[in-house]
């Protein structure tokens, strides 16, 4: 096996087990196991635990970005891009520990600076561009600040993996984020956009390619 196969191994892996356990719980023993290689190969590839998270995270969200982009050219309205974009986070959050955020916040800081980025600049960029062309099309109230509701669509999404907020044993992260989601889109749409929006929201629609 080439070089940047084992590693790109490697990067799947321990991906895998960070959505599936959280961060803070996976050690680098626990991923060798896992992949069935030695902890040595591990280093071969990465300096330490700290940058193999970094880079789980940037490819992450560098897939995430590509999706999303698919996503905005596939739909062929704000609303039935905000109708998309509901589904996948569905999908994306069934099978995600909710510690996740808070594990990299804690305890891997350049990891947590790629996500402050990520919605800082991508997330926030997209959101309004959305909005802006919502109100256009006459789906979004023309009053809607889209500025100050990008901002806080953004901390909507990580309140939801807070578990001082939503215990772990009292609620899923996926219920949680859909929940969240669709009481944001609600809060903003005209008549006609909150109907197309009923209409769009629970259509299976296929992932984005990609």
């Amino acid at each position: 096996m080439e070089e940047k196969d084992i590693k790109d191994k490697i990067l799947k892996g321990a991906e895998d087990l960070f959505m599936r356990y959280g961060v803070r719980s996976i050690s680098m023993d626990d991923i060798a196991r896992h992949l069935g290689v030695s902890k040595k190969t591990l280093y071969q590839h990465f300096a330490d635990k700290d940058e193999l998270v970094l880079m789980v995270s940037r490819g992450h969200l560098e897939r995430n970005i590509a999706q999303f982009d698919g996503i905005r050219d596939e739909s062929k309205n704000p609303i039935e891009e905000l109708a998309r974009i509901s589904v996948c986070l569905k999908q994306s959050m069934e099978a995600l520990n909710p510690t996740l955020l808070f594990d990299l916040q804690k305890f891997h800081p350049k990891a947590w600076s790629e996500w402050i980025n990520f919605k800082g600049k991508y997330l926030r960029e997209s959101i309004v561009r959305n909005l802006n062309q919502g109100i256009a099309d006459g789906y979004i109230r023309p009053e809607v600040n889209t500025e100050i509701m990008a901002a806080v669509r953004i901390e909507l999404v990580q309140l939801a993996f807070n578990p001082d907020i939503f215990p772990l044993n009292r609620f899923r992260l996926a219920q949680v984020q859909e929940q969240i989601f669709d009481h944001f889109v609600f809060g903003l749409v005209t008549e006609k956009g909150r109907k197309l929006y009923q209409k769009l929201k629970d259509i299976n629609y296929q992932p984005a390619a990609t």
